[in-house]
């Protein structure tokens, strides 16, 4: 019995949902500071594929890795966890 290979899950933010069936996801997280041992914010930006356009900016969204479905495409949204007013 092969085990299916886990695929990585990020909570982000959507900033833009100007393309079609895409919308992009920022993800922001804390690391400790290697010497001064601060915490410092990291932030990066994915292109995730949302099928039936239903994110728009503001949105907490949940992604999940997945094979590539364009160039810079290789997320999927797995549902919105929060809607923006």
């Amino acid at each position: 019995m092969t085990e299916q290979a886990r695929k990585l899950e990020f909570e982000g933010i959507v900033t833009s949902d100007k393309m079609d069936k895409t919308v992009v996801v920022t993800v922001e997280r804390l690391e400790k500071h290697p010497v001064f041992g601060k915490y410092v914010r990291r932030r990066a930006k994915f292109k995730a594929h949302d099928e039936r356009n239903e994110c728009r900016p503001g949105d907490r969204v949940l992604i999940r890795e997945c094979r590539p479905i364009s160039r810079e495409k290789c997320w999927r949204v797995v549902k919105i966890l929060e809607r923006q007013e």
